[in-house]
């Protein structure tokens, strides 16, 4: 049980909303998703039973998905093995993004779940979700500056502390904790949407 702050929604606290509610309007991926062993169009639909062939593509285009699936000799008809092994780590988060943007859930959680995708990889799904879901609210956890530098609000956390929030160009001109992980970075060809 906490023992301090809230989280809220749209202004309410999500200790007065059912469990079932919150289940089915927030979606998550994680960074090491699980994947059943059953076909790849199945494990994109799994959470949604009503689900056609034509809105599982829809989520694995949005995803950048549909094209490596479609290179595959079987297709959507893919055996995935035991957790995806048979999929290399981006395939596999790129997967469960799908399967997550099939669900269509108004709040996303993606916990670090572009880091297996190159920075273009990574810069195509944000801008699908941005068009598709665009009043969707999206909630990004990543080291990878460029994943989040096109984010309404960044939050650094420190020690597990709020240690400085603002904009990209905010934070990167502040001199803080931001600012050198963006230099450490800084290799990296900047990706935004």
């Amino acid at each position: 049980t906490p023992t301090s702050g809230r989280i809220t929604i749209g202004g309410t606290d999500i200790r007065k909303i059912r469990t079932e509610h919150l289940r089915k309007n927030i979606g998550m991926v994680l960074q090491e998703p699980f994947l059943f062993s059953r076909t790849i169009a199945e494990n994109i639909g799994i959470t949604s039973p009503e689900i056609d062939m034509e809105a599982i593509r829809a989520a694995a285009e949005a995803a950048a998905l549909d094209e490596t699936i479609t290179s595959f000799a079987q297709g959507y008809e893919t055996m995935v093995g035991e957790r995806g092994v048979t999929l290399s780590g981006g395939q596999k988060q790129r997967t469960a993004i799908a399967r997550m943007l099939a669900t269509e859930t108004p709040i996303m959680i993606f916990d670090d779940s572009l880091s297996a995708v190159d920075t273009e990889t990574d810069a195509k799904i944000r801008h699908a979700i941005q068009k598709r879901f665009g009043k969707a609210s999206v909630i990004l956890i990543s080291h990878r500056i460029t994943t989040l530098s096109a984010a309404d609000k960044i939050i650094v956390l420190d020690g597990g502390r709020i240690a400085e929030e603002g904009t990209h160009d905010t934070l990167k001109a502040a001199g803080g904790i931001y600012q050198k992980i963006y230099e450490a970075q800084s290799g990296i060809e900047e990706v935004t949407l």
